[in-house]
């Protein structure tokens, strides 16, 4: 599940995860029929208009072992989401549909942590790199250290703690244009405590957040670039040559 964000501004995550998989030794397929995991129209309170985003979901995903996202905000509103929005309709067979499919639905680092069993990864990322939990990721589905862990484990990485890490960037979607000034200020703090760390580095596991404060990092020419956990996962030592 690439998520829409990722299939239209960043594709090299999406790319990033089948690599990693795939040398991990998972057999990765990409239903092209997937559109939007209807988090958008849910956040903003148009429920019967996600029915038909939530119903192509379900078939698009429906039948294989696990459904893989490099986005805690996607994974969340599929497994937390999508049945509010079954229920309203009242709709059983969407409502069955959706028990199946929410259920299989993992966020990357738990799938490589939880499912299959792996922490070392075998990437190789030479950098002092600060992590960001990102809200989605942290509260609603509780991926906890499981991030950390893998990249702590990564050779030639080293990882700085992030002050108030557990704050809100600021990004949160549509809050970001409804709020755009609570959200640039709190965005600023974000990236004020990213560049105190002295990381060459910020990650995360959802493009939103890294877009919205790299933004304000680049406009700052801090030099801290950012990067998906899932491209510092699949990078080697072919990569760094």
């Amino acid at each position: 599940m690439v998520t829409c964000i990722n299939d239209a501004m960043f594709p090299e995550t999406g790319r990033a995860t089948v690599r990693l998989l795939r040398r991990l030794g998972v057999d990765v397929d990409f239903p092209t029929a997937q559109t939007c995991c209807a988090q958008p129209m849910v956040n903003t309170g148009y429920l019967d208009e996600a029915v038909p985003v939530v119903r192509t979901f379900v078939s698009a995903f429906e039948g294989y072992d696990a459904v893989v996202a490099p986005s805690g905000s996607c994974a969340g509103s599929v497994r937390h989401q999508h049945a509010l929005v079954a229920r309203r309709a009242a709709d059983r067979a969407l409502a069955d549909g959706v028990a199946r499919t929410a259920a299989r639905v993992h966020e990357l680092s738990e799938f490589l942590v939880d499912v299959l069993g792996v922490v070392d990864v075998g990437a190789y990322f030479p950098h002092r790199v600060t992590y960001h939990p990102t809200c989605h990721s942290l509260r609603m589905l509780g991926v906890a250290d499981r991030p950390r862990r893998l990249l702590e484990a990564v050779r030639g990485l080293r990882l700085v703690d992030l002050p108030d890490a557990q704050e809100c960037c600021g990004f949160g979607g549509t809050f970001a244009v409804k709020n755009a000034e609570v959200s640039v200020a709190m965005g600023a703090d974000k990236a004020r405590h990213v560049r105190d760390t002295g990381a060459e580095v910020l990650v995360a596991g959802d493009n939103s957040c890294l877009l919205h404060v790299g933004g304000l990092l680049s406009r700052q020419r801090s030099g801290v670039r950012v990067a998906h956990l899932a491209e510092v996962l699949a990078a080697t030592e072919a990569d760094a040559a």
